[in-house]
C-alpha cells in the first residue's frame, strides 16, 4: 500500500542518523487484554456423553459455543474452578492460549469471528501501517485467577517482566503498554510486584528503560458495579447460558472480585513499607478511610450501589457490626416484613454486603473467603483500593462517556435456590449527568457530570483525572476526519486534586467529540493525558479506529526529531487510511481533496469506496509535528 510506504519512509527520518533520541521502529507494543478476553483451551481429555462432542488437548473452551450449546454440561467443568483454592475440575482442566491469535477472535468462524472479535481490528491496523510482526506482544492470561494465584500457578508476572526485557534486546527501546478494562487492574499489580522484586533504587531506572508510554484503555480505576450484578445474579454478555449458570461461572473465579466497586475515601497500609521495614509481610492489609468517608454519602459514588431485601428475622450472629441497626429497623415493623439494607461501594469491599447475606446464601461464604485470602489478605496488594499514576514517564487514560450505564441494584429473594435465590426488582442508571431507574422511580444520589461508558461508570473511569497537576490544557475536537473549525481550546485550566474538571465548552449536536486533557509541566519529563470519547463503548473502544488513529498520531509525533510540542496537535484531522476517505455529496468530489482522489477499482459499490489516498501524499504526516 502506498501509505505504509510513505509512513515508513518517514519513519526513516527517526533512524539513526542522530536525529532522535530512539526511533519509531524500536519500539514494541505489550497488549494485556481485560476480563474474558482470551481464549482458553483444554488441556484434557473428556468424554461427553448424550453430545457428538468431546473435549481433547488444545480444543477450544472459551469460546466454543457450539460445544457450549451441545456439552453445556462438559464445558462447564472445563471453565469453573474451585471457589476455595482455585483449583481445576477434577476431570478437566483449561489453560490460556498465547500469542496474538489468543486475542483477536475468541471464537474464530464465519459467523462467530465477527462476533467475539476483540484485538483483530487493532492488529490489522498494525499492519497496515507497516508494524513489523515482532513488535506486536500479546501477553494473554488465566483471567479466572485472582492476582496473587497468577503468580502462583503460572508465574505469569515473571513472564511479563521477562517480556519487556527481551523486547528491549529484541528491538532496542522501550515498549507502549496497551491495557484494556481488568488488564489495567493486572498491570497495576504488575507495578507492584515489581517494586519487591527488584531493587528499590533500580525500580524507577527499570520502567524508564522498558516502558515509554501506558495506555490505559477503558479503566474500572474505581471498580464496576456490573460485578456486583454478576455475583448476586449473573450476567451473561450475551452467552446462550442462565443468568444462574452465568452466576455459578462468575463466583468460581477469584478474579471476580478484581472488579468490585470500592470508595474513593479508604486505602489499605502500604505493602511496600511494610515489606522492608518491618520484615516479612504476615497480615492483611489494615484498611483505613479518610474522614470523608463517613462525612459524605455514597463512597464517592452517584448513589448506594446495592439495595436489598430480606427477612426481618434471622440469627443476627452473621454480621454483628449491623446488628443495632437492623434490630432498630425491624423493632418497628410488623413481624415478617421483609427490611431494606442499602450498601455503598466500601462496604462491597470490605465485605460488609456478603456477610449480612451469607445467613440467606450459604454459597456467598465462598465470595468471602476469596475476599479475605486474594484481595485483603494479598502479599502484595490490596487492589481494591484507589490508584496512583503510575511512575511511568507518559501516561495516557482513555475512555468513553455519556452512555447509560448501571449504577446501583435493588435486589430480593426469589424463593428459589442457588444460583437463583436473588433477583433484581430495579436498575439504577447514570445517563448523561442524571440518575434514572427501570422503574421510573425517583433515585437518590450525587450525579456525575457525565455517565460512564455501559460497563464502568464515569467516576470510575476518570478517577485518572485526579493525577493531572494543578495546571490542566483541554482540548475538544470532533471524532471524525476534520479542518479544525469546529475545536475548541483551553489552556492552564485550574485543577483542584479531588475534583472533577469541568471544561466550558459547547457542543454541536449529533457530533461525537474527543475531548483532551493535558498535563506535561507538572512534573518534569513526566507526560499525563486524558480522553474522553463521546459513546465510546466500553467493550468495543479497542476496535474504533478513532482511538487507533490518535495513538498512532501521538507516537509518531513523541518520536519524530523534528517535533515542537508536547502532545500533537488537534487543530487538524486529516485521513490517514483510503478508508478514512469520503465523498463529498455537495460539492461532488472527494473530500479532503489535497490528501484524497477518485479512483475507482473494479468491486466499488458507491463513490466514498473509489475514494482513495494519493500516492504523492508524502506530507501526510508532517502537519502532526
Amino acid at each position: 500500500m502506498a501509505l505504509a510506504t510513505v509512513l515508513l519512509a518517514a519513519v526513516g527520518l527517526a533512524g539513526g542518523d542522530g536525529g532522535a533520541e530512539f526511533d519509531y521502529r524500536k519500539l514494541s507494543g505489550i497488549i494485556i487484554p481485560g476480563f474474558a478476553s482470551t481464549q482458553l483451551r483444554a488441556w484434557s481429555v473428556l468424554d461427553c456423553p448424550y453430545s457428538p462432542f468431546d473435549f481433547n488437548p488444545l480444543d477450544s473452551v472459551w469460546l466454543d459455543t457450539a460445544k457450549l450449546f451441545s456439552a453445556v454440561n462438559c464445558w462447564l467443568k472445563c471453565m469453573l474452578l474451585e471457589p476455595y483454592n482455585q483449583t481445576d475440575h477434577p476431570e478437566c482442566k483449561s489453560r490460556p492460549d498465547s500469542g496474538l491469535s489468543a486475542i483477536t477472535e475468541l471464537d474464530p468462524g464465519y459467523i462467530t469471528g465477527p462476533l467475539s472479535s476483540v484485538w483483530k481490528e487493532w492488529v490489522k491496523w498494525c499492519v497496515e501501517f507497516g508494524i513489523e510482526a515482532n513488535a506486536i506482544i500479546a501477553v494473554p492470561y488465566d483471567w479466572r485467577l485472582p492476582p496473587s494465584m497468577l503468580e502462583e500457578r503460572d508465574l505469569y508476572f515473571h513472564k511479563l517482566k521477562l517480556t519487556f526485557e527481551t523486547a528491549l534486546k529484541l528491538r532496542g527501546g522501550p515498549s507502549l503498554v496497551f491495557a484494556h478494562s481488568m488488564g489495567n487492574n493486572v498491570f497495576r499489580y504488575f507495578l507492584e510486584w515489581l517494586k519487591l522484586e527488584i531493587a528499590p533504587k533500580h525500580y524507577i531506572q527499570w520502567l524508564d528503560e522498558h516502558i515509554h508510554a501506558y495506555f490505559a484503555v477503558g479503566a474500572p480505576l474505581l471498580g464496576s458495579t456490573e460485578a456486583v450484578r454478576a455475583a448476586l445474579s449473573g450476567t451473561t454478555f450475551g452467552l446462550p447460558v442462565s443468568e444462574g449458570t452465568a452466576r455459578l461461572m462468575f463466583n468460581a473465579f477469584g478474579s471476580s472480585l478484581w472488579l468490585m466497586p470500592f470508595s474513593k475515601y479508604c486505602k489499605a497500609d502500604n505493602i511496600y513499607w511494610k515489606h522492608f521495614f518491618e520484615g516479612k509481610v504476615c497480615c492483611p492489609h489494615r484498611q483505613q478511610c479518610d474522614e470523608a468517608e463517613y462525612t459524605s454519602e455514597y463512597s464517592g459514588w452517584p448513589t448506594d450501589l446495592v439495595i436489598i431485601e430480606v427477612p426481618s428475622v434471622r440469627d443476627m450472629g452473621a454480621y454483628p457490626s449491623i446488628m443495632d441497626i437492623t434490630e432498630n429497623i425491624t423493632s418497628s415493623m410488623e413481624c415478617g416484613k421483609p427490611t431494606l439494607l442499602s450498601f455503598s461501594a466500601r462496604e462491597v469491599s470490605d465485605g460488609t454486603l456478603f456477610k449480612t447475606i451469607e445467613d440467606y446464601d450459604p454459597q456467598i461464604k465462598a465470595l468471602v473467603y476469596q475476599l479475605e485470602k486474594y484481595y485483603q489478605g494479598d502479599p502484595v496488594l490490596n487492589p481494591l483500593t484507589p490508584w496512583e499514576r503510575p511512575p511511568i514517564k507518559n501516561v495516557f487514560c482513555i475512555y468513553g462517556i455519556d452512555s447509560k450505564t448501571e449504577v446501583g441494584y435493588y435486589f430480593a429473594p426469589s424463593g428459589k435456590p442457588y444460583p437463583d435465590n436473588w433477583i433484581i426488582t430495579d436498575i439504577i442508571y447514570e445517563f448523561e449527568g442524571s440518575l434514572l431507574s427501570r422503574s421510573g422511580n425517583s433515585v437518590s444520589g450525587k450525579p456525575n457530570n457525565s455517565s460512564g461508558d455501559g460497563t464502568v461508570s464515569y467516576n470510575s473511569l476518570s478517577w485518572c483525572k485526579n493525577w493531572l497537576g494543578p495546571k490542566v490544557n483541554i482540548t475538544r475536537a470532533p471524532q471524525a476526519e476534520h479542518d479544525g473549525s469546529d475545536l475548541q481550546t483551553v489552556m492552564n485550566i485550574d485543577h483542584h486534586h479531588g475534583q472533577d474538571i469541568l471544561p466550558n465548552m459547547t457542543r454541536s449536536p449529533h457530533v461525537k467529540y474527543i475531548t483532551y486533557y493535558e498535563d506535561a509541566e507538572s512534573l518534569p519529563g513526566w507526560r499525563t493525558a486524558v480522553w474522553e470519547l463521546d459513546k465510546a463503548n466500553h467493550r468495543n473502544i479497542v476496535r474504533m479506529p478513532v482511538l487507533m488513529r490518535e495513538l498512532w498520531l501521538e507516537m509518531w509525533h513523541d518520536m519524530h526529531p523534528e517535533s515542537k510540542s508536547k502532545f500533537v496537535t488537534k487543530a487538524f484531522r486529516g485521513p490517514l487510511r483510503n478508508e478514512d476517505c469520503r465523498w463529498d455529496y455537495a460539492k461532488a468530489r472527494c473530500g479532503f481533496p489535497e490528501h484524497c482522489e477518485y479512483r475507482y477499482i473494479f468491486g466499488d459499490v458507491h463513490l466514498g469506496m473509489s475514494c482513495r489516498l494519493k500516492n504523492t501524499s508524502t506530507n501526510l504526516l508532517q502537519q502532526y509535528l
